[in-house]
């Protein structure tokens, strides 16, 4: 890039913002200078005018001629909120500044002198530290311009302050039967779903033997651990029962092994104004892990319109988010599995027509920390259309379609693909006039926080499909307690499939670029837990959890590190079964899953090879191609810099554009039975990440954890695959190259 001659020694590459051709706007880059800094770049401008004796070009030509004008840059040039988020008044107000780590302690503490009032929270990651601080737009330019270390500045967030509290269908006498079918099963080392919202009741008979006194905590302790709002209590409800109205129809008994905690980041009153949500996101998992070590499953059912448009670029809550995930972030240094909201839609923007372009419309991105790498984004479809009898209206959403209330990504590709999954998260009314309406007979019956005055409510929206989403990961890993976050995470989302009314938007004969608008609506699609149990269980699905090692220091003594190994996996396949299907169609779904530590400095926000600490890509061998030269060509590519530039016309369904992002990867393929069996050999190797591009000592003393699942899918074939695969999967070959 040419802006990588602006960051060099006393010059500090702040921000680049991408030309704008429509609106007549080229490339801008904001650059922190010194005095020195100042001399250096208009030496490079003046040897501009000579010509280098060998090119025969001038001096700095890409840079000079790329340079429309140089400007002092004010305030805007910083701000990396939305632009009507910026402040306009005169007085003193808040700002989130995001701070150099080696200048950070000089502008904390000499701030205040220039009338910048420093708040206590801070947010640290590897090449900035966030803080909220309290000046005039006079006095932060003025701070700015003489003291060093100041990156961006944006706008503090706001949670959204979302729940849905409309009147229960059905009466306190439904908690007497329902008890009655529900058995808590004494379980030694249970799984936990730890809600990270506005608290939880324990008055409610359904929830109390779920969650003990002790397991209710606060970000703060000096809030309540109380839900004096409700929203916290619904969602309980979901992750112990599911929707209510299908136990209470069904009458059938209901197991439940796992069990409940409380961390309550929201106070009673209001918002967290002012606040870095991530940090008071990180108090809260500090003050749920102080009861020790358990398998959680944290749920994030709050978000953020106020970093709209983020554009799929992370934001200090997303950031801290991963880092909590990666196990960087909190007292205890664990790998956690953290599910996500979407987030909701307005529906004031919505007519009584055709709702999905509204959905598909920029303005109606998934909100923040939604877009965190390591966790699971949950978004909401429904299958809930049924009304009462003589209800005036029609609902919105066809059955099986996304939820109307579900937030969509509109990103370009090379952010991950968001949302992961969806959940049923009801449906809205069309009745009159717009806009749609909420209406509880489209809605998911759980437990309300005033009981005994109410036993139930209803609840909905992408609140209500992450509820549901933890109670299905959660049994997941109470069936499979051995397996790391990052492997439960990968069976999770890997069993997703997308419904048929969402496959009904795809033409004919797809190709690779007509998956896009379903993985920005739907992800991969609803999780299906007998495929994820199957997947967990069965020989014909391969799991591996497993180390890497993605980089050491150059040989030469260069400045960036190198590619240090790749593993290599040869396949248990049942090559004589495939052999005598022939050409009978056999389906290979592959996900690879690890948790990176995330990098959000200014320069690091628009790629992807720059906010990873480590991105990992899975290779299959060709149907023709042997062992060693499937290493002689992944190895070659490897060495690379960047994206490996792979000629990959292999069949692959969604493709490198749509799998090689994010920390989850995802990708399936459709091929006779008999090329199955030649192609055997699964690679998985490195590519660039900021451990790589970034000078940080003995990375190969870093390594890192990832799951692999590899599945075979042959229909009804499957019961002779399944006999020879567990004949030799005892033999599995596992290389390190």
């Amino acid at each position: 890039m040419i802006t990588s001659s602006l960051n060099a020694s006393d010059l500090t590459l702040l921000r680049v913002e991408p030309a704008r051709p429509a609106l007549n706007q080229p490339q801008r880059a904001t650059v922190f200078a010194t005095d020195e800094g100042l001399g250096k770049l208009r030496r490079k401008v003046e040897d501009f005018e000579q010509k280098d004796r060998k090119s025969g070009r001038p001096y700095n030509a890409d840079l000079v001629q790329s340079i429309g004008a140089i400007v002092e840059a004010g305030l805007r040039a910083l701000w990396r909120s939305p632009a009507a988020r910026f402040p306009d008044g005169q007085g003193a107000v808040p700002w989130e500044i995001w701070l150099d780590k080696a200048e950070a302690a000089g502008f904390i503490g000499q701030g205040p002198e220039y009338g910048v009032a420093v708040g206590a929270d801070r947010l640290e990651f590897p090449e900035d530290i966030v803080v909220i601080a309290t000046a005039t737009r006079e006095a932060l330019a003025l701070a700015i311009r003489r003291l060093a270390g100041v990156r961006a500045l944006a706008a503090p967030s706001v949670t959204a302050d979302y729940f849905d509290a409309m009147n229960p269908d059905e009466q306190d006498d439904w908690v007497d039967s329902l008890q009655g079918w529900t058995t808590f099963e004494a379980v030694d080392d249970p799984n936990y779903v730890t809600l990270l919202d506005r608290g939880v009741s324990r008055a409610h008979p359904l929830i109390q033997p779920a969650l003990t006194a002790a397991d209710r905590h606060a970000a703060d302790p000096a809030w309540g651990v109380e839900d004096v709002v409700g929203h916290g209590t619904q969602l309980a409800g979901l992750t112990l029962y599911g929707d209510l109205t299908v136990a209470l129809q069904t009458m059938q008994p209901i197991r439940i092994r796992h069990r409940l905690e409380s961390a309550k980041i929201i106070p009673d009153a209001g918002h967290n104004p002012h606040h870095l949500l991530g940090a008071v996101t990180r108090a809260a998992v500090n003050a749920a892990e102080t009861t020790g070590t358990r398998r959680r499953t944290f749920l994030l059912a709050s978000t953020t319109e106020d970093d709209s448009p983020h554009d799929g670029a992370p934001t200090s809550w997303s950031s801290e988010l991963d880092q909590l995930s990666a196990g960087v972030s909190g007292i205890v240094k664990i790998r956690r599995l953290m599910l996500v909201s979407a987030g909701n839609s307005d529906q004031n923007r919505f007519g009584n027509g055709d709702y999905l372009p509204v959905c598909d419309d920029p303005g109606n991105e998934l909100e923040s920390p939604a877009q965190a790498w390591n966790a699971v984004c949950v978004g909401a479809y429904t299958e809930k259309n049924t009304l009462p009898a003589g209800e005036p209206g029609t609902p919105l959403a066809p059955v099986g379609d996304l939820a109307p209330s579900s937030r969509t990504a509109s990103w370009s590709s090379h952010w991950p693909l968001k949302p992961d999954i969806v959940m049923e998260g009801g449906n809205w009314l069309v009745s009159g006039p717009p806009p749609p309406m909420k209406h509880a007979a489209l809605s998911l019956l759980t437990t309300d926080h005033t009981y005994p005055a109410r036993a139930f409510t209803t609840v909905g929206e992408t609140s209500a499909a992450t509820a549901l989403a933890a109670r299905s990961v959660t049994e997941l890993w109470s069936d499979y307690p051995d397996l790391w976050p990052e492997t439960i995470r990968a069976v999770f989302v890997s069993s997703a499939r997308w419904t048929e009314r969402m496959r009904s938007h795809l033409p004919m004969n797809p190709g690779k670029g007509h998956f896009a608008p379903l993985f920005k609506r739907y992800g991969y699609g609803v999780p299906d837990m007998e495929r994820a149990r199957r997947s967990a269980s069965n020989a014909l699905t391969l799991i591996v959890q497993d180390t890497i090692t993605p980089y050491r220091l150059s040989d030469s003594g260069g400045a960036d590190h190198v590619h240090n190994e790749m593993k290599l996996f040869e396949l248990p396949w049942p090559v004589e079964e495939l052999r005598k299907l022939v050409n009978h169609p056999v389906t290979l779904r592959v996900a690879l899953s690890t948790f990176v530590e995330p990098n959000p400095s200014e320069p690091a926000r628009g790629s992807k090879f720059r906010y990873a600490s480590h991105n990992l890509r899975f290779k299959l061998n060709r149907a023709n191609e042997g062992r060693a030269a499937f290493i002689a060509r992944i190895s070659k590519a490897a060495e690379e810099p960047d994206e490996p530039a792979i000629d990959e016309n292999d069949g692959w369904t969604f493709g490198r554009n749509r799998r090689d992002v994010g920390s989850l990867q995802i990708d399936q393929l459709t091929c006779p039975a008999s090329d199955l069996a030649r192609r055997n050999f699964i690679a998985v190797h490195p590519v660039a990440g900021w451990w790589k591009t970034r000078a940080i000592e003995n990375p190969h003393e870093r390594p890192v954890r990832f799951a692999l699942v590899v599945e075979i899918d042959a229909s009804e074939s499957e019961s002779n695959l399944y006999a020879e695969v567990k004949a030799v999967i005892e033999t599995l070959n596992v290389a390190e190259v």
